[in-house]
């Protein structure tokens, strides 16, 4: 089996850290259990392009055991872990990354994931889907559907469709509410803060917290920033999600407005240049900056390197950049998503949800793609509540049934 890791012998360990997050993953063993008998992606070449980490391996040794050929990249340099790379590859999973690999080696690493020609792609970002359009075109036709996990990629691949170059049909895992609901608020909102406290030991309570955007992963990220403490100013170009700030409790205000007070800033926009030079330069002494989006641009990096005077790193995975005048500006994990690139990710209980949704979805392409026209599509509803049921039921929790009384009364018109 072809593959690219850094270590093989790192194996060890990486079993242990995949063994643990598999006992808190109730869905992806129910079905497991349910499929691995059907063997229904036998014969199926599956490309993944996802964080290379416990509950990520998790995933992608079910698509083996259902039958699939796979081989997988890291969709981030910093949260590949070079120890569940080499479990996986001792799984008999082809995987092609490193932690840290520069951008040709993480290009390079996508080209390899899918020059077997795959059937299925289950991708983090739209990369797979990107690198194939632009360099790969000659595997398309092979292709029978794709998924896709997370807001940034959502956006690259809706630009696609406009642009009529969508090249098979893909399923947005990101917009299923199994998947938005949790992962993004309760997954994000507790994994952010995670990575933040553990690379810098910092104290929260008592900060300016600075969120910029209030989609569902920065609302997450607020409410726990002021349950940890904070006082949470939010920066948004949208009315209705600026008012629903507000009524939080939240403090609302433009990014040039909030950047002289800010001891902490955290991006999850998935724009570009959110925080940029105006904004540096208006910073107090040793704030701190932190990316939440899926791509390193929400922070310009280059503007800040062009205003230092100095650049070292204070920390693992804190670069501290000096401005002439003395003042320091602290940036978390190269400006890369800093619950991933600092930390282990969302909580293994929320990615069980998000990794079912994908699973379920791999399934779904693969039967039904063929059919399917090349557009952006929603997960399918029984696909979606069938997940959240076998979670419930996992807990110990049942729900209530409507009456027949009940369902008389919700069909019908009149009062009486």
């Amino acid at each position: 089996m072809e593959y690219k890791i850094a270590d093989r012998s790192l194996a060890p360990l990486g079993h242990q850290k995949i063994d643990w997050a598999w006992r808190s993953m109730p869905v992806l063993n129910a079905l497991k259990k349910r499929y691995e008998p059907l063997q229904p992606l036998k014969g199926v070449k599956l490309s993944a392009c996802l964080h290379l980490e416990a509950k990520t391996a998790c995933l992608l040794r079910v698509f083996k055991a259902l039958g699939a050929e796979v081989r997988a990249a890291g969709s981030n340099p910093l949260s590949t872990q070079d120890d569940i790379c080499a479990a996986l590859v001792d799984s008999g999973v082809a995987v092609f990354s490193h932690h840290g690999m520069n951008a040709d080696e993480y290009h390079d690493n996508l080209r390899h994931t899918l020059a077997f020609g795959p059937t299925v792609i289950a991708d983090d970002g739209a990369d797979l889907v990107a690198t194939m359009v632009t360099d790969m075109k000659e595997l398309i036709p092979a292709v029978r559907g794709a998924s896709e996990e997370t807001t940034s990629g959502v956006k690259r691949l809706k630009a696609m469709e406009e642009q009529g170059i969508l090249p098979f049909p893909i399923i947005s895992v990101n917009d299923a509410n199994s998947k938005y609901l949790f992962d993004n608020r309760y997954g994000t909102g507790q994994s952010v803060w995670d990575g933040f406290m553990r690379t810098t030991n910092s104290l929260v309570a008592g900060k300016v917290v600075v969120i910029a955007g209030y989609g569902w992963c920065g609302r997450g990220a607020a409410v726990r920033a002021r349950a940890l403490g904070a006082r949470v100013v939010v920066t948004e170009l949208d009315p209705h999600r600026a008012f629903e700030a507000v009524m939080d409790g939240n403090e609302v205000m433009t990014m040039a407005q909030a950047a002289p007070i800010g001891d902490i800033f955290l991006t999850f926009t998935g724009n570009i240049h959110v925080i940029r030079l105006e904004h540096f330069e208006a910073m107090k002494d040793n704030a701190i900056l932190g990316n939440a989006g899926h791509f390193d641009v929400e922070i310009d990096k280059n503007a800040l390197a062009a205003l230092a005077v100095k650049r070292d790193e204070a920390r693992v995975n804190i670069e501290t950049f000096t401005l002439p005048d003395g003042r320091r500006i602290n940036l978390l994990g190269e400006g890369r998503l800093v619950n991933l690139a600092c930390g282990d990710g969302h909580p293994i209980e929320i990615m069980d949800l998000s990794f079912a949704l994908q699973l379920e979805s791999a399934l779904y392409v693969n039967e039904h793609g063929r059919k399917l026209e090349n557009k952006l599509m929603d997960v399918p509803e029984e696909i979606d509540r069938r997940v959240m049921v076998v979670k419930l039921a996992a807990a110990g929790i049942t729900l209530d049934q409507l009456t027949e009384e009940q369902r008389a009364y919700m069909a019908d018109w009149r009062e009486d």
